[in-house]
Parts: structure tokens; C-alpha cells; sequence
């Protein structure tokens, strides 16, 4: 009795897995991730009877791709992981007439609702409808807002940034002025923190590169998101999307790059933005207006290698700019410099400053500059302080690429790879002109995808990819500072502050010297990776997505790695 017990608990546990699994796995039913979309619908006849065993042929026009798939018992008929683009469906039944169903354009993440009404007739003749399909999706709760391709190539953007673009949907506000010498772009989706929202770029997670190691919106180091005419389009989710969707509470935006087709394209294109025209700022001190000068160039290829098989596509766009930034800074004055009072007269100074370190003299030439402007006075008496005004140029070079090939290996096998590399520097000019902030970023990501169809109901999709981003940030001398002066043999200068600082409650009486030695540089690889039940796929990165009848629940496992280099610090007071 004791083992009959025994068993039986063992199968009533087994059947409630199976029971929790089916559950969990049956109850998403969006799959957006991989940059794919799904044409779905149910099949009559003219007297509104469903028609099971119909068979339907999709055709993605661009390709030549084509997927088949019959209608089942209900009639309905699902041809999941879709690539984007036009698409054109036919039918065939005994008995009927065929029926092609032109314009439909799917787009990131859409479920095509397409129904089809066959007559009575020989499968010879045919009937042909063009209509698009409805892009409001029925058969989901979630709610999202698509920018199209359209939008993307046509709509003005001021630095080729293509995730401007998001404020078109409501409930995305674009916060990027709250971040650090506006380094990158940032947007708060339905009133979420902007570090929250999720970019997927063909199913891979799209990261940020920064030195920090902050999960930021993708960009670079120019603070654009450059290769807008690598996108075809992406999908914005805000809230009650599927369980499928996940990692961040923010918004969910899936973006899909674009690929070649049967024909032949390209472009190129070369933006010019300078300070010929622009007025002098109010607090510029200068006789003129600060030079500004940016240049965009770049270009696009795609096309056949073999018509109907293989495809490629890439993209390039250089960033480049120059930007004079006006800025005041607190420096010792004349007298200050050489370690005497300062008077009423800026041309005289006093006796030597009580008890001063002499030896901190060469640290004061050489960490400030000179000033350029006037005294600051404390009750008719100068302060030791003056005005230094400076227009230090804002310099950034930055190069984006993406590479994309596509195999149609046959109706039930496809593959595609995609490759974006983002690399740039920006050299920030500081408050103290003698020091120059500079930033290297590095974002990557790689992806592979194959799909196969076992039967016209079972198909498998399979997405391995990496996302690495690398960044540095140190603060170099800009202006000759001798060996003797730096804190620590081999690095840079260290970083002083008079009066004050940070860690105290009294400000700093001079704008602070912030030389530093390369700061922390973390390399953060996010690797997704999942698999069918019982399959796993172990490596660097993978991720398997199954689709059995109605039954789909991606399972995904990521692994993410972070790597700090060693660094020093060195600060006096």
C-alpha cells in the first residue's frame, strides 16, 4: 500500500508538471522578440462554414520565401515567424476556386489578422484581392506603437538619430538633458525610469555603451543612435505585453534591421551643419560665434547574391563634429600664482600669504590657468580669485556599421546573420580648460537565426547572439604639465581641489582640476540564450523558440558577464 502510494503521488506530481507547463507555456501569445510577425486567420466558405484542410501558401515578396501551412479543424490556420515586409498569400482546395490575397505588409511584432472566404468553382480560376492587412491587433491586449519605415526615412532628424523617433508614441517623453554633457539619449516610457526600457535588435538584447556600465538607450559616442538607414522599422510596447517580454519593467522596443531583396539598392549621402549662420550666444565672450562644424556621411548596399537565395546588406555612417563650448572658470588670480596677497589693485599684490606650502606653487601654474577675466572682490579686498573664459572645442569621431546576409536555404529552412559595430571617441573640454574628459565607446552586437518548418503545424525558430558593449573614460591634460607634477609615476595628473570638494560641506573656491587616470572600464556581454523543452542549448549565447499548434512559450536564458579593469585614483585637497 505504501508504495501504491508512493506511485501514485510520483504520477500526480508528474501530471501536475505537465498540467503547470502547458499553462505556462500556452498563455503568451505575442512573440515579438526576434524581430519576426505572424499571419493568422480562419478560412470560409461563402455561406460562412469554416473549411478545414486548406491549404495556404505564404509568399514574402521581397524574397521569394514561401511557407505553407494548413487550415485545421476550426479553420484556422497560424504561419508564425514571419519576416517583415510585403507578403502575398494563395489557396488551394479541391472543389474551390483559388483565392490570392496581395498587399499585406507585416510589420515588427504584428499578428496579421487575414481571413479568407473560398467559392465553389474549378481550382483553376482565381480570384485575386489586394487589401491590407488591419495593423490593430485583435486577437492581443497589449498595446504599441510602431515606427514604421516610412517614418524612418522620411521624417527630418536632427543628427540621424533614429530613436527620436519614439516621442510619436504617447507616453514616451525624451529625458536626455537629464544625463551627463547630454552623453545619450534617454526616454521614459508610460512615466517608467529611462534605464528600465529593453532595446531588442533582431531578437538580441541592444545595450549602451558607457563607462559607468549603466544599462542605457543605445548609442554613441557622438549621443546618437546612428544607422537609421540600417532599421526598416521597430515596435514600441509600453505595458501589458506577454510573459515572453520581460528583463525590464519599461518599455520593450524591438527594432529590425534591413535586409536585401531580388533587387539591386543603394544610397549615399553626405549632411553638413556649421555656425556660418547661427547668432553669437549671450554669455559667449567672444567677438564672433564659437565654431561649430558636424559632418554625416555614409551609404547603403543590398541586393542578390542569388536571386530567390541569398542576400545581402550593409550599411555605413560616420559621425564627426566639432563644437566650441563657452564656459567660466574660477581661477587663482595674478597674485595668487606666485603666493602673494591680492589688493584693491589688480596690478599690485601684498605680502606673502601666511604659512603658505611654497611647493604648491608649480601645482597652481600648471593644474589652472591663467585668468583672463576679472577679480572677484570680497568686500573691496580681491579673493585670490578670477575669471578664466573659454571656448575649448567639444570634439567627436565616431564610425557605424552594420552588415546583414540573408539564406533561403529551401520552403522549410532559412538563416540570417547580422552584425552592428559602433566605434567613436568624444573628447569633452572641462570647466578647467587644462583638462580634456576623454571617452571611448565601443558597442557590438552579432546575431544568428534559422527556422525550421518540421510540418505545416510544428515549426522551430533558433536566435543565437551576443550584445558586448567596451567603453573608457579618462580626464587627460590638456594643456603641458611636467612629469615632476603628477601624483603617480606613469599615469596623469591627479586631481586637486581648494577650499572644499565633494566630500565636504563647503564649495570649492576654485573650479576643481579633475585630471584623472582611466576610470573603471566595464566590457558587458549580455548573451541570450534559450531552447525547445528538454533541448537545451548551451554556448555563448543562444535562444530557441518553439511553436507547436497554439502552444508557444519561449524559454530564454541569459548570461551576462562584466569586466573592470584596475585603476587608480589620485586626489589632493
Amino acid at each position: 500500500m505504501v508504495r501504491g502510494t508512493g506511485m501514485s503521488m510520483q504520477v500526480l506530481g508528474r501530471l501536475g508538471t505537465v498540467i503547470v507547463l502547458f499553462v505556462a507555456f500556452g498563455t503568451s501569445l505575442i512573440f515579438g522578440q526576434g524581430g519576426t510577425a505572424t499571419i493568422l486567420g480562419v478560412v470560409h466558405d461563402t455561406t460562412g462554414a469554416v473549411l478545414p484542410g486548406v491549404t495556404i501558401t505564404v509568399k514574402h515578396v521581397d524574397s521569394g520565401l514561401t511557407r505553407t501551412v494548413v487550415s485545421s479543424e476550426q479553420g484556422g490556420y497560424v504561419a508564425p515567424f514571419l519576416p517583415v515586409g510585403p507578403y502575398e498569400l494563395s489557396t488551394t482546395m479541391p472543389g474551390f476556386k483559388q483565392r490570392v490575397r496581395s498587399g499585406i505588409n507585416l510589420v515588427v511584432g504584428q499578428q496579421a489578422q487575414v481571413d479568407l472566404t473560398l467559392e465553389v468553382g474549378a481550382a483553376a480560376e482565381q480570384i485575386t484581392v489586394s487589401e491590407e492587412a488591419p495593423l490593430v491587433a485583435a486577437t492581443t491586449s497589449s498595446t504599441s506603437g510602431l515606427i514604421s519605415e516610412q517614418a524612418i526615412k522620411d521624417l527630418p532628424l536632427n543628427g540621424r538619430s533614429f530613436d527620436q523617433l519614439l516621442t510619436m508614441n504617447v507616453g514616451v517623453s525624451n529625458s536626455s538633458t537629464n544625463t551627463l554633457n547630454n552623453g545619450w539619449t534617454a526616454f521614459s516610457v508610460a512615466g517608467k525610469r529611462p534605464e528600465t526600457n529593453r532595446f531588442v535588435i533582431n531578437g538580441i538584447d541592444y545595450i549602451g555603451g558607457n563607462a559607468p556600465g549603466l544599462f542605457i538607450t543605445p548609442s554613441g559616442a557622438g549621443g546618437q543612435l546612428l544607422g537609421v538607414d540600417a532599421v526598416r522599422e521597430y515596435n514600441v510596447l509600453q505595458h501589458t505585453y506577454g510573459a515572453e517580454y520581460g528583463k525590464r519593467a519599461g518599455g520593450q522596443i524591438a527594432i529590425v534591421t534591413s535586409s536585401g531583396t531580388n533587387q539591386w539598392h543603394g544610397t549615399a549621402f553626405e549632411y553638413l551643419r556649421n555656425s556660418a549662420l547661427d547668432a553669437r550666444n549671450f554669455f559667449d565672450q567672444t567677438t564672433s560665434t564659437p565654431p561649430f562644424k558636424r559632418n554625416q556621411f555614409g551609404g547603403t548596399l543590398g541586393g542578390p547574391i542569388k536571386k530567390d537565395k541569398l542576400f545581402l546588406f550593409g550599411n555605413y555612417e560616420g559621425f564627426q563634429q566639432r563644437l566650441a563650448l563657452s564656459q567660466l572658470a574660477i581661477v587663482p588670480d595674478n597674485c595668487a600664482r606666485q603666493g602673494l596677497m591680492s589688493t584693491v589693485s589688480a596690478a599690485a599684490c601684498g605680502g606673502p600669504v601666511p604659512n603658505l606650502k611654497t611647493r604648491i606653487l608649480p601645482f597652481v601654474n600648471a593644474f589652472w590657468p591663467a585668468p583672463n577675466g576679472n577679480e572677484y572682490l570680497v568686500n573691496g579686498q580681491g579673493s585670490g580669485a578670477a575669471q578664466y573664459f573659454s571656448n575649448a572645442p567639444q570634439a567627436v569621431r565616431e564610425n557605424f556599421g552594420m552588415l546583414r546576409f540573408d539564406y533561403v536555404v529551401s520552403n522549410k529552412d532559412t538563416f540570417f546573420a547580422n552584425y552592428t559595430n559602433d566605434h567613436g571617441r568624444r573628447d569633452v573640454s572641462q570647466p578647467d580648460p587644462n583638462f580634456v574628459q576623454v571617452s571611448n565607446l565601443h558597442p557590438q552586437t552579432f546575431g544568428l537565426q534559422e527556422t525550421h518548418v518540421f510540418s505545416p503545424s510544428v515549426l522551430n525558430s533558433a536566435t543565437v547572439g551576443i550584445s558586448r558593449s567596451w567603453s573608457t573614460l579618462v580626464t587627460n591634460p590638456a594643456a603641458s604639465i611636467p612629469s615632476n607634477l603628477i601624483f603617480l609615476t606613469g599615469g596623469n595628473p591627479g586631481s586637486i581641489i581648494i577650499g572644499g570638494g565633494a566630500t565636504t560641506v563647503v564649495a570649492s573656491a576654485y573650479t576643481a582640476a579633475n585630471g584623472t587616470n582611466p576610470s573603471p572600464t566595464p566590457m558587458t556581454c549580455i548573451s541570450p540564450k534559450a531552447s525547445t523543452p528538454g533541448a537545451w542549448a548551451f554556448g555563448c549565447s543562444a535562444s530557441t523558440r518553439t511553436r507547436l499548434g497554439r502552444l508557444r512559450r519561449p524559454p530564454e536564458i541569459s548570461r551576462i558577464r562584466r569586466c573592470w579593469r584596475c585603476f587608480r585614483i589620485s586626489q589632493a585637497k
